[in-house]
């Protein structure tokens, strides 16, 4: 019985000290939350106005400009751009946004589909002859597409914590040189959405060719936050000089850093939110544990008085 409870006291004690942990690191990361989702925020109203610009640009996108980031050939071979953390203890952030990664490829179907305005070009190569490499930006990611045997073109762990946008040229630069000398004909980017502190939704966009539809999309889901940051959507005309071709090959090249930047802050508010939501459950569950143990604790306790009070009850009626 003595065993049973100092073991016992043994365990609530250590469930304590792993509580202590939990609700330190939940502060931690709220308050790395707050910075990761003021940077997301901040970033939110620039990206909508530049790629308005470019919306207000759509009539240089035209056919006959297929050269450059604007090319558009058939899908032999896709670099993907991976998002995921360094660490985990952060829920199910990296797993959710590597099924999405794993899925997609399982089943390249839409990987190999390019698009010259409403009209798709479909690949005629297989799924098993389709080339699929990596640029990974943390760690797990590139631990799982290891274990995939995968190809990784670059690694950047370093850039999952707020980086600057200066930070994130070394990977566009890879992108846009890869595409332009044709060693891949798509590049896509998944990461992970920040909606809320609770919900965060895996994604994987296209980067590359540069799609008119795809920058309307992108902009029509950054309407639904355009009343909260105070934006509009003026009715603008715009006179581009020296000729739209010229600056649109100047902005592209800035269009795709954003891109990568705002996916990465996005990444890293919803891996913080995540870690946040982690440790604050397992804070609960320590505390439901110590809880339960420690009624436990009570009860042979109370056993242990009760059995004692009866062996000297039991003794005073023996002699009498």
């Amino acid at each position: 019985m003595a065993s049973s409870t100092r073991d016992i006291r043994r365990r609530i004690k250590s469930i304590n000290n792993t509580r202590k942990i939990t609700r330190a690191m939940e502060m931690v990361s709220a308050a790395k939350m707050r910075r990761a989702v003021a940077s997301v925020l901040g970033i939110r109203p620039y990206a909508h106005s530049a790629w308005s610009v470019l919306t207000n640009l759509a009539r240089a996108f035209r056919e006959e400009y297929g050269k450059g980031l604007l090319a558009v050939r058939e899908v032999k071979s896709v670099l993907v751009i991976v998002i995921t953390s360094n660490r985990g203890l952060c829920g199910s952030f990296n797993a959710q946004i590597m099924k999405k990664v794993r899925d997609e490829i399982n089943n390249p179907k839409r990987l190999k589909i390019n698009r010259v305005g409403e009209r798709k070009i479909e690949s005629g190569i297989s799924d098993a002859d389709l080339n699929i490499d990596f640029i990974t930006i943390g760690k797990k990611g590139e631990m799982l597409i290891r274990k995939m045997s995968r190809e990784i073109v670059a690694t950047f762990p370093e850039l999952t914590y707020l980086p600057k946008i200066e930070d994130v040229r070394g990977v566009s630069k890879i992108v846009i040189d890869d595409y332009l000398s044709k060693k891949y004909d798509k590049v896509v980017i998944a990461y992970t959405d920040y909606v809320s502190a609770i919900v965060q939704e895996p994604k994987i966009r296209q980067l590359l060719p540069i799609s008119k539809i795809d920058l309307e999309k992108q902009i029509a889901e950054m309407d639904s936050h355009a009343k909260e940051f105070g934006l509009k959507q003026p009715k603008t005309e715009y006179k581009v000089e020296p000729d739209p071709v010229t600056v649109l090959d100047h902005i592209f090249p800035r269009l795709i850093e954003m891109q990568i930047y705002h996916a990465i802050l996005e990444s890293n508010a919803s891996k913080e939110s995540a870690t946040m939501v982690a440790m604050r459950n397992a804070t609960d569950a320590a505390g439901e544990m110590s809880d339960s143990l420690t009624l436990a604790y009570n009860q042979i306790r109370q056993m242990k008085i009760t059995q004692e009070i009866a062996e000297i009850s039991a003794g005073r009626a023996a002699l009498e």
